[in-house]
C-alpha cells in the first residue's frame, strides 16, 4: 500500500472513534481536555495496536479470532448501548455513560478497534514481513483515530445541546452505539473476505 492509500485506510478505522466521541461529547455537554485527549489517546492506542496484534498473530491465532471477533466488539457496543437507553429512561440518577470513566474509555477503546485486528491480517497478507515495515502504517492510523476522537468529541460538545432539546443524549448516545455495533456485525457476516480472512501461508 502507498502512503495515501494508508492515510484511507487510517481515517476509514477512525469512523467509529469519531462517532463514539461525538457521544461522549453529547454526554460531557463541555469540553473537558484532560478526558478528550486521554480518550482520544486510549483510541489512537488501541487502533494502532489491534493491527499489530493481528499481524503477530497471523499465522497462529487466525483460525481463532475470525469466527468471533465481530461478535465480541458487537457484544461490547450492544451491551453499553442498551445500558445508556435503559438508563434514559430511569429517573435522573447516577448517569449510566461516563466518558470520564477510564474504565469506560478502554472499553470504547477495544470495542471500536476489533476491526483493525482483520487489518493486521491483511498487512501480513500484502507483504508486510517484519515489524520494521509496520513502522509507517501503525502510526498513521492511531494519529487518524486520535485527531478523529478530539474532532467527534468537540462536534458533541458544540451541537449537543441542540440534540438534546428534543432526545435525552443517553437515548441518542446508546442507540448510535447499538448501530455501530449491529453496522460491524453486518459487515463481517455478509463480506467476510473483505480484508483478505484468508490465512497466509
Amino acid at each position: 500500500m502507498d502512503l495515501f492509500d494508508l492515510w484511507l485506510l487510517g481515517v476509514a478505522l477512525a469512523m467509529d472513534c469519531f462517532t463514539v466521541s461525538i457521544v461522549c461529547g453529547v454526554t460531557l455537554r463541555r469540553t473537558v481536555w484532560s478526558i478528550v485527549i486521554k480518550t482520544a489517546l486510549l483510541f489512537g492506542i488501541f487502533q494502532a495496536l489491534m493491527p499489530l496484534l493481528g499481524w503477530l498473530g497471523t499465522f497462529y491465532l487466525n483460525n481463532y479470532i475470525e469466527p468471533f471477533d465481530h461478535w465480541i466488539a458487537f457484544g461490547l457496543l450492544a451491551f453499553l448501548g442498551g445500558k445508556m437507553i435503559w438508563g434514559s429512561f430511569q429517573e435522573e440518577t447516577d448517569q449510566q455513560f461516563k466518558p470520564d470513566s477510564l474504565r469506560m474509555q478502554l472499553t470504547l477503546a477495544v470495542a471500536t478497534s476489533i476491526d483493525a485486528l482483520a487489518v493486521g491480517i491483511s498487512f501480513a497478507c500484502m507483504g508486510y514481513d517484519n515489524i520494521g515495515s509496520l513502522a509507517v502504517p501503525l502510526p498513521i492510523i492511531g494519529l487518524c483515530s486520535f485527531a478523529f476522537s478530539i474532532a467527534g468529541n468537540l462536534f458533541g460538545v458544540k451541537f449537543g445541546e441542540k440534540v438534546c432539546s428534543n432526545i435525552k443524549p443517553e437515548l441518542l448516545g446508546g442507540l448510535i452505539l447499538i448501530g455501530i455495533g449491529i453496522k460491524v456485525l453486518y459487515t463481517h457476516l455478509s463480506e467476510e473476505g473483505s480484508f483478505n480472512w484468508i490465512p497466509c501461508q
